[in-house]
């Protein structure tokens, strides 16, 4: 057996608002969104609040940031999200407190059964709880959660949930020693 593409169908309310709603999103996200000036932090917020994202106090969310659904998005307060960070938010993604997403990371939370015949597409959740720092180009997939104070070194790709207060890296990330607060 093979995957006909021809049987896929999306699952019902997958995208969890209309296609107007995504469709306008996507135009804001396009204009208004990316090309607002570096500092204007309150204006994003702003545009994704309207969008039904839940956004914390003080975060800062660069303008070059991707988000498929602002609506699957909750970042808690003084949180960083960096430039070019994609959240691919097909399922949703919770972002703690005091947590630093570094430029390029993707964040996915959704995928396709490769075994089945129709190619379905699913989400899972991504958490991230507070204090974490994912480095630079890291790459995290469906359903993982990254527990509190979790350091991910650039360029890692993680594909199963991080333990607390540690360093992990690598393909596929994994805990290399304890993150130690001064």
């Amino acid at each position: 057996m093979s995957q006909d593409l021809s049987k896929f169908k999306l699952p019902k309310n997958f995208r969890g608002r209309n296609v107007i709603t995504v469709q306008l999103w996507w135009l804001v996200q396009a204009t208004l969104f990316r090309f607002s000036p570096q500092v204007m932090y309150g204006w994003r917020r702003f545009l994704l609040r309207i969008f039904g994202a839940k956004i914390g106090k003080k975060v800062i969310i660069r303008p070059t940031v991707k988000i498929t659904y602002p609506w699957k998005i909750n970042i808690g307060n003084y949180s960083w999200i960096g430039d070019d960070v994609t959240l691919y938010s097909l399922g949703e993604i919770e972002i703690g407190p005091n947590v630093v997403i570094s430029q390029k990371a993707y964040l996915c939370t959704g995928s396709h059964d490769y075994k089945t015949e129709n190619f379905s597409i699913y989400s899972k959740k991504i958490n991230i709880k507070k204090g974490c720092w994912i480095a630079t180009d890291v790459f995290i997939s469906p359903g993982i959660t990254i527990e509190e104070n979790t350091v991910v070194g650039s360029r890692s790709s993680v594909y199963t949930s991080l333990p607390k207060n540690k360093i992990c890296i690598g393909n596929p990330a994994r805990p290399v020693k304890d993150r130690i607060m001064n």
